[in-house]
């Protein structure tokens, strides 16, 4: 399943960004950002034109309307896009990325913030988020909202996602990419990405030096 105008250098510069439907196939999309001019830190692809913070407003697991770019100022941020009926790639990134933080010292806990924006808001209603959220980690933050909003703010860093789609076995299926982007607290920017194959050790490795915003 692959997505065309979005390389990936932890493949290659030429290769492209993959979708996943956990499963399935998916089609292609041509209007993602293209990541280009990267460099590999192990697990880690360092952009060398990071992303700019999404102007994205959505709702949170309380009801609420959440600016990321205000609420995320000055720390350091995950972002992935999702959905929480995903059987496998989502709830293993985020269970990895909640086993490795707990491996930071209390402070640095305290001052990462882990986005997971849904990609199939039709479904992950804020309550629902929110309880599968809580058993990952407490401090995960949710959004849900509009599905075209939600699919800008992806497309905007190179992240394509699709509508959640039924299948002929009553299944339905929300096509994503499965990159995690992580975001300095000095310079408000994405400068690192990571794909699905990232372990609980790379993360590990690497988040006391995402809190300080520095590379791996």
């Amino acid at each position: 399943m692959r997505t065309t105008r979005v390389t990936v250098a932890a493949l290659a510069a030429a290769a492209v960004l993959t979708l996943t439907a956990c499963g399935g196939e998916t089609p292609k999309s041509d209007s993602v950002t293209q990541i280009t001019g990267q460099s590999k830190a192990g697990a880690a692809t360092v952009l060398d034109r990071p992303f700019s913070k999404p102007g994205l407003v959505l709702t949170d697991t309380t009801g609420k309307p959440w600016n990321l770019r205000e609420q995320t100022k000055g720390k350091p941020t995950l972002i992935y896009f999702g959905y929480t009926n995903c059987p496998d790639v989502c709830p293993l990134t985020m269970s990895n990325i909640a086993v490795a933080k707990k491996a930071l010292p209390k402070a640095d806990q305290d001052k990462l913030q882990v986005v997971f924006v849904t990609t199939d808001p039709e479904r992950d209603t804020p309550e629902s988020l929110g309880s599968w959220l809580k058993a990952q980690d407490p401090s995960f933050i949710g959004l849900t909202g509009d599905f075209a909003t939600i699919q800008a703010g992806a497309r905007s860093l190179g992240i394509g996602i699709e509508p959640a789609k039924k299948e002929a076995d009553g299944s339905v299926v929300s096509m994503h990419g499965a990159q995690v982007i992580a975001f300095s607290p000095k310079t408000e920017e994405g400068y690192l990405l990571y794909g699905e194959s990232t372990t609980v050790d790379d993360y590990t490795k690497d988040l006391p030096k995402i809190v300080k915003g520095e590379n791996p």
